[in-house]
């Protein structure tokens, strides 16, 4: 997918959808160019605050976008072309997935000092 990077500084409360799944072998190149337009819309949609992606070479991926509320998440969910890449996704391009919805109350890492007031005690 496009860039590739680790979300961070997002201010708490968020959430995270997690959506996981297992690529089929149909249609490579029109799955990756709709991956692409995909991070490219959900980067334009109110709410939205970060993405991070991976796959690997058995077709398995973890895809987390983060969001400021579930009416955003519930905004993208419904978004007219994300809506026909949901039934691609469906009738070609996953063999199974599952998609999780959490709200995050703790985010911290490093290079993050102890010091650092988001830090768990």
């Amino acid at each position: 997918m496009g860039e590739s990077s680790i979300a961070d500084q997002l201010q708490l409360p968020y959430y995270a959808v997690v959506f996981t799944s297992q690529r089929t072998d149909v249609d490579p190149e029109g799955y990756n160019q709709t991956a692409a337009r995909m991070e490219m819309l959900a980067r334009e949609q109110p709410g939205f605050l970060g993405i991070e992606s991976a796959r690997d070479a058995d077709g398995i991926g973890i895809t987390v976008s983060y969001w400021q509320s579930r009416e955003a998440i519930a905004a993208w969910k419904r978004q007219v072309e994300h809506l026909s890449a949901q039934a691609s996704g469906r009738d070609r391009w996953y063999a199974c997935y599952r998609l999780r919805i959490a709200r995050v109350e703790t985010d911290y890492g490093f290079p993050h000092q102890a010091s650092d007031p988001t830090f768990p005690s």
